[in-house]
């Protein structure tokens, strides 16, 4: 039976396994590196916080976290992805700073206010169910928590003024959109936005 581009895609980037999951990694960690950095940059991670990390992907983004934080967490849907962060994060896995699990954008396993910090890189196109998703990383953070996510402007599921309104409308507040251009001759202009949970 052909596989459709859609499949592979998903073996590839969405759910990434088997030899595409490892070669999507592979092209992850070096096209997502530099944003993975400069979202990192820009939430500023403090000593005392916790941070989730959606969609980790290789774990270049969630070991800059750590270097950070007081823990980081990595939730995938990978497996593939998720052996890379523990073989990326070995030292802070094994030291319990960096916890790593299954799950998704819209089911993170998280409790109730439990996180500072949301970080997202280039994932936001693969969440299924998007209002599911933004409730889930709302109810996470704890008030006050803040958001930040990046993502290809091309690839974005609607216009950007759209999805701060869809921000606005599930709760968030302060919601800030940008754009920029991510180091990298291969590199496309990106959105970031950041929003917060509002503390009352």
């Amino acid at each position: 039976m052909a596989t459709s581009l859609h499949e592979v895609l998903d073996r590839a980037f969405g759910h990434p396994r088997g030899l595409l999951g490892r070669v999507g990694g592979a092209m992850m960690e070096r096209g997502n590196g530099p944003t993975e950095s400069k979202v990192v940059e820009v939430a500023k991670p403090g000593s005392d916080e916790t941070v989730l990390v959606i969609g980790p992907g290789p774990g270049v983004g969630l070991d800059l976290a750590a270097a950070r934080a007081r823990q980081a967490i990595g939730v995938d849907p990978s497996e593939e992805m998720l052996r890379r962060c523990r073989r990326r994060c070995a030292a802070a896995v094994e030291a319990g700073t960096v916890e790593l699990r299954t799950g998704t954008a819209e089911a993170t396993g998280q409790e109730t206010d439990s996180v500072d910090v949301v970080l997202s890189v280039n994932n936001l196109m693969l969440w299924s169910d998007r209002s599911a998703a933004l409730a889930e990383l709302l109810r996470v953070l704890r008030p006050g928590g803040r958001l930040l996510l990046s993502a290809h402007e091309k690839w974005l599921p609607v216009p950007r003024h759209e999805l701060v309104h869809e921000f606005e409308t599930i709760g968030f507040t302060d919601v800030q959109s940008w754009t920029w251009d991510p180091p990298g001759r291969a590199a496309s202009r990106a959105v970031q936005l950041r929003a917060v949970r509002p503390r009352s």
